[in-house]
């Protein structure tokens, strides 16, 4: 009998090793679960704002979104200032076109022979004298 005792008490350890195996098995897998959540989640939750870290440096985290928005204000304030050199250079581009417009309409109106055409009527007409230059001397 003595050997039957012995080989029992051999199954009951054995026994006893795969429950406690098996308990912690079954404990490791729901313990991992709950204490550590997703990264994801607790952003969702707003668990992450609760985090020492977070609040230790919310003012370097304010700073950065300060930053973040500045950047975003000069990409529109650049995008608004490229769209007005390019309307200004569209108008003076239509400037400069009514410019040499005006300037050689004005040169096809006081071409000589036209001006000489005009003027007949009125009993002016062009000099045949060459134009004289009258110099003085200074005196010294």
């Amino acid at each position: 009998m003595a050997e039957n005792e012995y080989i029992d008490k051999e199954r009951a350890a054995e026994e006893t090793k795969k429950a406690e195996q098996k308990e912690k098995k079954s404990k490791v897998k729901p313990a991992s679960k709950s204490s550590k959540p997703s990264a994801f989640s607790q952003i969702l939750n707003g668990d992450f704002l609760t985090r020492e870290f977070v609040l230790n440096n919310l003012n370097f985290i304010f700073f950065i979104i300060f930053l973040l928005l500045l950047i975003v204000g000069k990409g529109y304030y650049g995008k608004q200032l490229s769209k007005d050199v390019e309307d200004a250079q569209k108008e003076l581009d239509e400037m400069t076109a009514d410019y040499v417009e005006a300037k050689a309409g004005m040169e096809e109106e006081t071409r000589r022979y036209k001006l000489v055409e005009e003027l007949a009527p009125r009993g002016l007409v062009e000099s045949e004298d060459s134009t004289k230059v009258i110099r003085l001397k200074k005196a010294e």
